[in-house]
C-alpha cells in the first residue's frame, strides 16, 4: 500500500505533531481523574463519619474501602507494566543493535502484568481468600473477566517473545497482537464492576468507572490499529511503529491514575 505525498521528512513532522497531541490528551484526562479522586476521598470520609455510630456499617465501609484500594492498586500496577513496555519499545531502536536480547524485554512486561492479574487480582480466591477458583469463576463475572484479561496478556507476551526470538514466523502471528487487543478492548465495554454500587452516590461512581474503562477501551483500539499497521509494508509503517508504543504509554498512564 502506497500513500502518495508522504515522504520520510513529512512522516517525521506528522509524528512530532501526533505524539505531543497524545500527551496533551493524557494530561487532560489526568486532570479529570484527579478531580474524581478528590471527590472520591470526600465520599470516603463522609461514609466513615456516617458509620461511626453503627459498628456493622463501619465494618462494611472498611471492607468496601479495602476493596477499593485493592482494585485501584491492581489497575495502577498493570498500568505500570504497560507504560514500561511502551518506553522500552521506544528505546529499542537505539539499543537493539548493541544488545540484541533487549528486544525480548518489552513482551516480558505483558507476561509480568498477566501473571499479576491472574494470581493477585481477586484476593477473595484461594490462596488469599476462602473461595475456590471454580466458585469465583462460575459465580462472579468480574473474576472471570479479570482472569480473561490475564490470559490475553499472557498470550500477547508469549507470542511476541517467540516472534522476537525468530521462533514464530507464521503469517498469523503478526496479527495476533491486534486481534487480541481488539478482543480485550471490546470486553471492557461489558466489564462488571461491583465497586460502583456503593457509596453516597453509587450511580455517579458507576458512571465514572464506566467512563474510565471506556477510555481504556479507546486506547486499546488505537493500540490494536497502530500495531496492525506497523506490521504492514507501507510508507506509513515507521509512523505507526512510533505510534504503537506511544499509545501503550497513554494506556499505561490512564491505568496508573485510575480511581474509583
Amino acid at each position: 500500500m502506497r500513500i502518495s505525498g508522504l515522504t520520510p521528512g513529512r512522516l517525521s513532522q506528522v509524528t512530532l505533531f501526533v505524539l505531543p497531541l497524545i500527551f496533551v490528551m493524557s494530561l487532560l484526562n489526568l486532570q479529570a481523574v484527579v478531580h474524581a479522586q478528590e471527590h472520591s476521598m470526600h465520599e470516603m470520609h463522609a461514609g466513615m463519619a456516617a458509620s461511626m455510630d453503627n459498628p456493622a456499617d463501619a465494618a462494611r465501609q472498611a471492607k468496601l474501602f479495602a476493596d477499593k484500594r485493592e482494585s485501584e492498586f491492581n489497575h495502577h500496577l498493570a498500568g505500570f507494566f504497560v507504560l514500561l513496555a511502551g518506553i522500552l519499545l521506544l528505546a529499542e531502536g537505539s539499543i537493539r543493535e548493541r544488545w540484541p536480547l533487549f528486544r525480548l524485554v518489552w513482551p516480558l512486561c505483558f507476561l509480568a502484568g498477566g501473571l499479576f492479574i491472574l494470581i493477585w487480582s481477586d484476593t477473595e480466591l484461594w490462596p488469599f481468600g476462602p473461595q475456590s477458583w471454580y466458585y469465583g469463576l462460575t459465580n462472579h463475572r468480574e473474576v472471570l473477566q479479570h482472569k480473561t484479561f490475564a490470559v490475553l496478556l499472557l498470550a500477547l507476551g508469549v507470542i511476541e517473545i517467540q516472534r522476537a526470538r525468530g521462533v514464530l514466523k507464521a503469517a498469523w502471528a503478526s496479527w495476533a497482537f491486534p486481534v487480541l487487543a481488539v478482543i480485550g478492548s471490546s470486553l471492557l465495554f461489558f466489564h462488571d464492576h461491583r465497586a460502583g454500587m456503593h457509596g453516597s452516590n453509587p450511580m455517579e461512581l458507576m458512571h465514572r468507572i464506566q467512563s474510565e474503562h471506556f477510555s481504556f477501551a479507546m486506547a486499546g483500539f488505537g493500540i490494536a490499529f497502530s500495531k496492525g499497521l506497523a506490521e504492514t509494508s507501507s510508507q506509513w509503517r515507521s509512523f505507526f511503529e512510533r505510534l504503537f508504543p506511544a499509545l501503550l504509554m497513554v494506556l499505561g498512564a490512564l491505568l496508573m491514575v485510575y480511581v474509583e
